[in-house]
């Protein structure tokens, strides 16, 4: 069982086997793999989890870039961790509530079950629409504390989570080609109806999520993005098997974004949103044994392994889709080191360069990066120490 599970609820059966053939750091003992994910992850709540003067809600602070208090990104990073995190933090349910309140209280205008994508300083929504990677955390977040705590208390997870999963369905995914959207905001007629963000494809949360509603719509979702990802990978990245941040037309031709298509010049390459995909895909190996997702985590570590001649220290902030080095990119970002470590996790093979990628990853300092490589590193160690668990075992 994972260490930081609640142990008044054991025997949770999914903790029998909650990896598939995983292997972790082998030249640390687990209980110093495991105080390396408590101590960072007090430093993190202390830093990230603010409050809501005068109200029982809280949310993951976004250090106020742009004038925003909080994304529901990161709202979802905080409630999986805090969820996870309730054997060690005696405090974590009530953390969660709060979490969860200031979520409830900051709805899309299409969905009171999906949150607008960011806040303001003042509180108030940005524009109330919403991003879809944070609602699917969210979700997924809801389905762990129903585990841990579950549903007979004053929130009913249970039934948050299948509300919650079902606004996501309708208005969130493109039920033509069964490909995730981009935002609530995205309609038929929209120039990007057809367009998706790669980072947006979390095979395992979707697969739990088939689980607890029965709909087998999900299962579509699956099949439709692996096979989108398959013919990238076989079209723009045969080498390093890559997933750009963005790819557009869907329906047609699939291919990466253009320069600026959303974000930055780097949309159609490996940048800020597709460097979570190592963690994102691996994660589904590792909870249920897809062997479409081992592919890909296989062919990510043997390129990365190869370009940077096993030297972590080469690891950089950005490829292009050949596998290249972005030019002026070469520092050291925690969000592109850390889904590493994870895919790392799907072969004995890779157990030297995994060693590795942990002791590079755990020597950085909180006090030197933002809210995003911080959440995602703590996130991803909790991955790597065996401490992640599936909320809905079949």
């Amino acid at each position: 069982m994972p260490l930081f599970a609640q142990q008044a609820l054991k025997p949770f059966p999914q903790h029998e086997k909650y990896f598939s053939g995983t292997i972790k750091p082998n030249h640390l003992t687990q209980n110093q793999l495991d105080n390396s994910v408590r101590d960072f992850y007090t430093q993190w709540k202390k830093r990230f989890i603010k409050n809501t003067p005068g109200k029982a809600e809280s949310f993951v602070w976004f250090e106020n870039v742009g004038k925003k208090q909080c994304v529901s990104e990161g709202q979802g990073y905080g409630m999986i961790i805090v969820a996870l995190m309730a054997g060690y933090d005696p405090l974590a349910k009530n953390t969660f509530d709060n979490l969860y309140r200031y979520y409830r209280a900051h709805p899309s205008i299409k969905s009171k079950y999906l949150m607008a994508w960011a806040q303001y300083s003042n509180g108030k929504s940005t524009d109330g629409t919403s991003a879809t990677d944070g609602d699917m955390d969210i979700a997924y977040s809801l389905l762990l504390a129903d585990r841990q705590w579950s549903s007979k208390g004053t929130i009913n997870y249970m039934s948050e989570a299948k509300a919650m999963i079902a606004a996501i369905m309708e208005h969130e995914i493109n039920h033509k080609t069964w490909t995730v959207l981009l935002s609530d905001a995205i309609e038929a007629e929209s120039g990007d109806y057809f367009d998706t963000r790669s980072s947006d494809f979390m095979p395992s949360h979707f697969k739990a999520f088939e689980r607890v509603t029965k709909d087998k719509r999900w299962n579509n979702v699956i099949d439709a993005e692996y096979k989108l990802f398959a013919n990238l990978e076989h079209t723009y990245s045969p080498d390093a098997g890559l997933i750009p941040d963005f790819i557009v037309g869907i329906n047609k031709k699939p291919k990466p974004a253009p320069p600026n298509f959303l974000e930055s010049k780097y949309d159609g390459n490996y940048n800020y949103n597709a460097c979570r995909d190592p963690w994102r895909i691996a994660t589904d190996y590792l909870i249920t044994g897809d062997k479409r997702s081992k592919v890909i985590a296989d062919k990510i570590n043997h390129w990365i392994r190869k370009t940077t001649n096993n030297n972590t220290y080469n690891i950089s902030a950005g490829y292009t889709l050949a596998g290249d080095d972005i030019k002026g990119r070469y520092f050291e970002a925690l969000s592109f080191i850390a889904p590493f470590g994870v895919s790392a996790l799907v072969d004995q093979k890779d157990q030297p360069w995994l060693n590795h990628v942990w002791d590079y990853l755990t020597a950085f300092k909180m006090k030197d990066y933002d809210y995003y490589d911080n959440s995602i590193k703590l996130l991803n160690m909790i991955i790597i120490t065996g401490n992640y668990w599936n909320p809905s075992p079949k």
